[in-house]
């Protein structure tokens, strides 16, 4: 992701319904696991770091590129440079890695998942998001260096190559999936915009519904999986 994208994020992920929900999910996913050592894969703005930190974790942000880095650091964060395919960690070392819109960009995705694994402890675990569906393929995918969408099929295939057991895959973003699909047949560019603040609160009003709601394993716009290391 370019610099100008991931400066972009940072400014709207505190205030974004996409990013606020996203940073739920994540508190969600780690309701009852004991704090540990964490790494964040490509925290860019780091809101998810902050989560992990706030919750009682030791996290490190990790950004592939200087412009993510340098953001995260100026936050106030644990950060490092690093390449998801060569992880700066013992074998066994972490309990946790949060890939979160991570493994889209990254062609040789077989590699970084073998290399988190390798990472983990045997306990440990892996939460992953990644944009789904590549019908959705748009000029945003294109803006934001994405490589691929995934479908439950593929990303199950990785996942398993790599050597992990998933404990759970569940989409998100459904009921808005139609309007997102419109709205991308016709875009130009990143979906990473400002939002006026009556259409952020009805569009986190929707979000915020689909908690409630039996949608989980209908088609979204994310797929996001829970995955241990396979024993």
């Amino acid at each position: 992701m370019e610099g100008t994208e991931v400066r972009k994020l940072a400014a709207l992920e505190d205030t974004h319904w996409w990013y606020r929900e996203r940073r739920h999910l994540l508190g969600k996913a780690l309701a009852g696991m004991t704090p540990g050592r964490a790494l964040d894969i490509g925290a860019a703005g780091g809101g998810n770091t902050r989560v992990l930190r706030d919750l009682g974790w030791t996290p490190v942000a990790m950004e592939f590129g200087p412009e993510g880095a340098e953001v995260a650091h100026e936050r106030g964060l644990s950060t490092v440079r690093a390449d998801a395919r060569r992880l700066p960690l013992d074998d066994r070392s972490i309990d946790l890695v949060v890939a979160f819109d991570i493994l889209e960009h990254i062609e040789e995705d077989d590699v970084a998942v073998t290399e988190i694994r390798r990472a983990l402890r045997p306990d440990g675990t892996f939460l992953v998001a990644v944009p789904a569906d590549p019908r959705l393929w748009s000029a945003h995918d294109d803006a934001v260096d994405h490589v691929r969408r995934y479908t439950r099929e593929t990303l199950s295939s990785v996942l398993h190559r790599g050597g992990f057991d998933i404990a759970s895959m569940t989409s998100w973003n459904v009921l808005l999936r139609p309007v997102v699909a419109l709205r991308r047949r016709s875009s130009s560019g990143s979906d990473l915009d400002d939002v006026h603040p009556v259409v952020n609160t009805a569009l986190r009003a929707i979000i915020t519904a689909e908690r409630y709601l039996p949608v989980k394993q209908l088609p979204g716009v994310s797929l996001l999986v829970t995955a241990h290391p396979r024993g």
